[in-house]
């Protein structure tokens, strides 16, 4: 659950609005009268949710992404060290 506060109260306190969202990991939500809320959330954070969006935005992809991730949690996926994926792919160092 994200962390609300004052514009008036981040000003003042940023640094450690800054260190709660860093080791939390959660947003820091920011009110300002007459403004529209604005969000202090990690850069990489950002980054993955962004991401997400994008490799969802296709239903195709969304649902090949889905049945991937039901076939993992329901165990019927094989494990694969990172040196055999490198051979299977040909990147091979």
């Amino acid at each position: 659950m994200p962390v609300k506060t004052t514009y008036s109260h981040a000003r003042e306190n940023l640094a450690s609005i800054w260190d709660e969202v860093e080791e939390s990991r959660e947003a820091a939500v920011i009110q300002r009268r007459g403004h529209e809320d604005m969000a202090l959330i990690p850069a990489d954070e950002l980054s993955s949710l962004r991401e997400t969006a994008y490799l969802l935005r296709s239903p195709e992809n969304a649902a090949r992404l889905l049945a991937a991730l039901t076939r993992a949690r329901r165990g019927k996926t094989r494990g694969v060290d990172l040196a055999a994926l490198r051979r299977e792919l040909g990147a091979e160092r």
